[in-house]
């Protein structure tokens, strides 16, 4: 009864989490919603001719003031990583770290918050260059903890400073902000005093942090003060002369951009821009106020980013150009090209979409009706707009380096470049979608992942970004043609001057094809989850297992996982399913070109009924595949190979191994390997000797990554026995594949008959078989937890890994099996977790699935 009731608590609540993805975005675009309401109310008495006088009257000066800032915060943003790496002790060239930096921060900024949403794109970056997924995922923390603290402190200080300035703007009085920004600053210091008392971990409940060194964390502190000033400054610079003091000015800025980070709206959209004219409007034209932040966008989001993607092309073409001889920053830069042009991609898509919900220049509209027929300016707006969004999904597949999303992009953009000059003549449009149609050929081999755009599933959190977009172009439809009276017949208006039915229906079509794309994502149906596989499936699978050189995946014939097949059929991963975890058991098995394909589509499966993906014991060969699609690598332990050329038993080391050789010898026992066809002779003899190793050790069959005695799995490999006085009382079954170059064994039983020692002895004769048969490797399997670190600086995984190692005794002898392995002097290799969501309860779920159930880990 407890069973079914934790799996009816299980599904209860699996239900409850499915819908959290959806939920969540539902909140983020009625935020959106409610930020459009509010600042169309705070504009209402400004019209769309006052903006644009306003951008025209932004002069030459205040532009190049803002660049300047925009460099110096950029600059700055670099010695955020800088810092970082410090903090985990690695050290890498500046110029290496800060264009790569500078790349990251130009995709993150549009997503969202540069030092907040970039930290896939460092994996992606710092990976490569041989940096740990643990050292990875500390970096990721500092930035982030480094640009929190920092905002809150320099809150903090502009309250205290220009409490007077900040108070008239928001309506409160002065003596309360000054009391607010000093116990933030106090706070602040407070952290401060303990980094420099405790000098290294602290723990708060049962949380140990690392702290930095206090000078480090004062130096990160005065870094994101300055680079937080730089960008209000960006803003400030835009704004009439002197209209606010800068120290006023900077806390509500910081304010603006807390609000956008908490409303988990992409980029703050609506948040930040309703915060800033809400606060500095009443003493500000409105007007002169949505102008300035129309250029900050621009100059402080777009400029950038048009930047990223003209060096990852320059990058990209140099590597065609010199092939290996590149600079070191130059090869750190090529990884980040797919998430660079997607992010440029669909910052140009929002661009088109608002271009068709603003009006063209009459001049313009003069010269084309000269030239081109109503018809074609009519078409030519509606698909620009549609074109617009089919960026926006078209730059997602991008970012996952999808040649199909490639393809379309190409094909989109080359379209849009004639479409804006044929609505409106839009120069500035068509030498964007130039230059981004020329980054994307330029970088056509990053694209290299054989994948249709439309197979990708659009999840909860695209789906409302696309929608903030849309909200917001509707917030600006009704901003610029406020004076224009609603009717029916707008719809049928098509003039040359008919601009807001012409922009109208823009949205329209926009706003229909996402509905397309909503309801084709959120009505898919969804695949079961742990169907077991069909014999012919089984034959597939078996099949693409006996190519391969890791003998791993013959767990496949076990039969109890579910299987997915890549498109072409030349690879699957095997997973099952255990509360909200999907779990795939190791690396994708056969092409390797299939991985990337088959890794998303596993991901986005899981994700699709709202569960978390996860692949176990996986080897770190892949683990940009996993960081791609969005998953953090948590190290598991590690395997134990034998090189087999080399193995012998000579040397003091190998003392104890001689000894159990000498006693397998002098106890009788008889070493052999039977064939297939002669286990099948032997298979009640075998299970008389499971179930009574079992029934001894109180245990029952595991499942998942380990075998279990089935007659059908034991009966399709060979197995090594051991034979005293003629009567087998050991087994062993072999994993093995056609290309004879790595084995290792599975399922290891011995009776009561078995001498001391008669598994070691059994392990000996087998290394020394397959060493004289050519074989390279023996695997003696995975030693969890082998491997952690216990310093201070480790990452809290690695400590608790460490400790559960150095203590855990009582439920898994951890040690003793490390030991017993390291006898054989292996090549310790590490395997980790990848996963989307919490690793501690994706581990929790591993183990439920090895053990059979709840049971299987409570008992054994």
């Amino acid at each position: 009864m407890d069973d079914l009731t934790n799996v009816k608590a299980d599904g209860a609540l699996g239900r409850v989490l499915q819908w959290r993805p959806l939920l969540a975005s539902a909140a983020v675009v009625l935020v959106a919603v409610l930020m459009a309401v509010a600042i169309s109310h705070l504009v209402r008495e400004v019209s769309y001719g006052e903006v644009v006088d306003a951008l025209r009257a932004t002069s030459a000066g205040q532009l190049a003031a803002a660049v300047l800032f925009t460099a110096a915060s950029f600059m700055l943003l670099s010695l955020y990583d800088v810092s970082a790496l410090a903090y985990v002790g690695r050290k890498l060239p500046y110029r290496v770290v800060g264009l790569a930096a500078f790349c990251a921060y130009a995709v993150s900024n549009t997503a969202g918050f540069g030092p907040l949403t970039g930290g896939a794109i460092r994996y992606r970056f710092f990976a490569p260059l041989g940096f740990e997924p643990e050292d990875i995922g500390r970096i990721v923390a500092f930035v982030t903890a480094s640009f929190g603290i920092g905002l809150v402190a320099v809150t903090g200080l502009g309250l205290v400073a220009a409490a007077g300035d900040v108070a008239g703007y928001l309506g409160v009085p002065d003596s309360l902000l000054r009391i607010a920004g000093a116990l933030v600053l106090a706070m602040i210091a407070g952290a401060v005093a303990v980094a420099a008392r405790r000098r290294g971990a602290v723990t708060v409940g049962r949380t140990t942090l690392q702290l930095p060194r206090p000078g480090l964390m004062l130096r990160q502190l005065m870094v994101t003060l300055l680079d937080v000033s730089a960008s209000a400054a960006v803003l400030w610079v835009l704004l009439p002369g002197s209209a606010i003091d800068l120290p006023g000015f900077i806390a509500i800025y910081a304010i603006a951009v807390g609000l956008g980070v908490l409303s988990h709206v992409p980029g703050g959209l609506g948040v930040f821009e309703t915060v800033i004219v809400a606060a500095v409007g009443g003493n500000i034209p409105v007007h002169e106020v949505l102008g300035a932040l129309v250029l900050y966008r621009a100059v402080y989001h777009g400029l950038p980013l048009l930047l990223a993607g003209l060096i990852v092309a320059a990058v990209e073409l140099r590597r065609i150009a010199m092939g290996a001889a590149v600079t070191r920053a130059a090869a750190a830069v090529a990884p980040l090209a797919p998430p660079v042009l997607g992010a440029l991609t669909l910052l140009l898509g929002v661009m088109l979409i608002f271009s068709g919900v603003t009006p063209a220049l009459n001049s313009r509209l003069d010269v084309l009706a000269q030239h081109v027929p109503l018809p074609f300016i009519e078409g030519a707006h509606f698909l620009a707009s549609v074109l617009g969004l089919g960026l926006m999904v078209a730059s997602r597949g991008l970012a996952y380096r999808l040649d199909g999303a490639w393809w379309a992009a190409c094909m989109m953009t080359g379209l849009a470049i004639v479409l804006s000059l044929v609505k409106a003549i839009a120069a500035t449009e068509a030498g964007l979608l130039i230059l981004l149609l020329a980054a994307l050929l330029a970088s056509r081999r990053q694209f290299d992942r054989p994948a249709s755009l439309l197979h990708q599933a659009l999840r909860p959190g695209w789906l409302a970004a696309v929608a903030v977009v849309l909200i917001t172009a509707t917030a600006i439809l009704f901003f610029v043609y406020r004076d224009v009276e609603y009717g029916h017949d707008l719809w049928w208006q098509f003039e040359f001057s008919a601009e807001a039915p012409r922009s109208l229906r823009a949205l329209v079509g926009a706003a229909l094809v996402s509905g397309v794309l909503a309801g084709a994502a959120l009505l898919r149906p969804a695949r079961s989850a742990n169907e077991r596989p069909s014999q012919q499936d089984l034959d597939r699978a078996v099949a693409i297992t006996a190519r391969q050189s890791s003998v791993d995946a013959d767990l496949v014939r076990m039969g109890d996982k579910s299987i997915m097949f890549s498109d072409v059929g030349d690879a699957f991963i095997m997973y099952a399913r255990q509360g909200r975890s999907w779990i795939a058991l190791f690396d994708p098995v056969g092409a390797p070109a299939a991985w990337p394909e088959l890794v998303w589509r596993f991901v986005e499966a899981a994700q699709r009924e709202g569960g978390r993906a996860v692949f176990y014991q996986v080897g770190p060969d892949a683990l940009s595949l996993y960081v791609d699609a969005g998953l953090r690598a948590f190290k598991l332990g590690e395997d134990a190979q034998v090189a087999l050329p080399g193995f012998d038993l000579k040397g003091a080391s190998k003392a104890s191994l001689r000894h159990a050789l000498n006693r397998g010898i002098r106890e009788g026992l008889e070493f052999a390997i039977l064939s297939p066809d002669e286990v099948g002779g032997q298979m009640d003899r075998l299970q008389e000797i499971s179930d009574s190793w079992l029934a001894h050790h109180k245990a029952r069959e595991k499942r998942f990554s380990l075998g279990a005695f089935d007659r059908n799995y034991v009966g399709a490999q060979p197995v090594a026995v051991l034979r005293r006085d003629g009567a087998i009382v050991a087994f062993a079954t072999i994993l093995m594949t056609e290309l004879r170059e790595e084995v290792s064994i599975d399922l290891m039983r011995f009776g009561p008959a078995a001498p001391g020692g008669a598994m070691e002895y059994l392990f000996i004769r087998l290394m020394e078989h397959y060493r004289d048969a050519g074989y390279q490797w023996f695997n003696l399997g995975m030693a969890p937890l082998s491997g952690f670190s216990e310093s201070p600086a480790a990452p809290a995984w690695h400590r608790i890994g460490a400790a559960i190692f150095e203590h855990g005794e009582r439920f898994y002898n951890f040690r003793g099996l490390r030991a017993f392995k390291a006898k054989y002097q292996p090549v310790w290799r590490p395997r980790y977790m990848a996963v989307s969501g919490s690793p501690t309860l994706a581990l929790a779920d591993a183990t439920i699935l090895i053990g059979g159930g709840l049971k299987g880990v409570v008992g054994k």
